[in-house]
């Protein structure tokens, strides 16, 4: 996830339970890796996701598919800062949930659902799982594993009860094709994705990531990515005339110093010097 220059306080439990209280309005670029419940309890969300775009409200709940894009832009609302909880409901997780349950309660033939935001209504069990959750994130108290594995297994029976045909998706464990390592590169170069990230967005393991990179590139993944960055902002702001503050956050950079200093290493100037 990449930050704005606003201020943001994030709490994290085991990756799966996570919360966010931003002050300010932020806008961030995200990539899906695992399927994730977010509900709001103050202010306002709005997804963007290629052409499909919801606001998410307080006391209102949304599903995101796995791998895939999204921009999120957090709103207060009047007195109100921004607060939402991520429930992060991983691969190893739901295959083990699979192999508990009872099968037989699964009905067949069933299509899935179309899009990769599904808004979730306010039923009791949507409502309650996170009300529940909400404590954790006012106090100093952290919740046990025990706990945080109880929530992972109310929220996937919250899920089926709202639609069992959301059982296809959550229970879908088939392994993503290989996909083209420039043509995923050149769509997310800006986001700060690991390589073990990468490799598993493209349906690779990271030594055949490796591999298969050194045979598009003499470059390392790393001064690829590097390379591609700084070349994007120098066309944004030169031929695009944007302005530096803005071009080092949409090409990926943390801050503008790291921005300059390597750009500056690269070019032989500082970015404000382009003509």
């Amino acid at each position: 996830m990449k930050q704005s220059k606003s201020e943001s306080l994030a709490l994290n439990y085991s990756d799966v339970f996570v919360g966010f209280n931003f002050k300010d309005g932020e806008t961030y670029m995200h990539m899906v890796k695992d399927h994730m419940l977010v509900y709001v309890y103050s202010g306002e969300l709005l997804i963007v996701e290629g052409k499909s775009k919801m606001s998410v409200r307080s006391g209102e709940c949304v599903f995101l598919r796995k791998s895939h894009r999204i921009d999120m832009t957090s709103r207060p609302k009047g007195k109100e800062q921004f607060r939402a909880i991520f429930l992060v409901l991983s691969r190893k997780f739901l295959r083990e949930y699979y192999c508990r349950m009872d099968k037989s309660k699964l009905p067949t033939g069933l299509e899935d659902c179309d899009g990769n935001l599904i808004e979730e209504p306010p039923t009791p069990d949507i409502t309650g799982l996170f009300s529940s959750m909400v404590p954790y994130f006012d106090s100093t108290i952290k919740p046990t594993e025990e706990l945080i594995e109880l929530k992972l297994q109310e929220a996937v029976h919250a899920l089926l009860n709202v639609d069992i045909t959301s059982s296809i998706t959550l229970f879908d464990f088939v392994e993503p094709w290989k996909i083209d390592l420039l043509d995923f590169l050149n769509e997310n170069y800006m986001y700060n994705l690991s390589l073990e990230e990468v490799a598993s967005f493209t349906g690779r393991s990271l030594s055949t990531f490796k591999r298969d990179f050194k045979k598009i590139s003499d470059l390392s993944p790393e001064r690829w990515i590097m390379k591609k960055r700084l070349e994007t902002a120098y066309k944004k702001i030169h031929d695009e005339g944007k302005k530096v503050s803005d071009t080092y956050l949409e090409t990926g950079f943390k801050s503008l110093s790291h921005f300059s200093t390597a750009f500056k290493k690269e070019y032989g100037y500082a970015p404000t010097n382009i003509n």
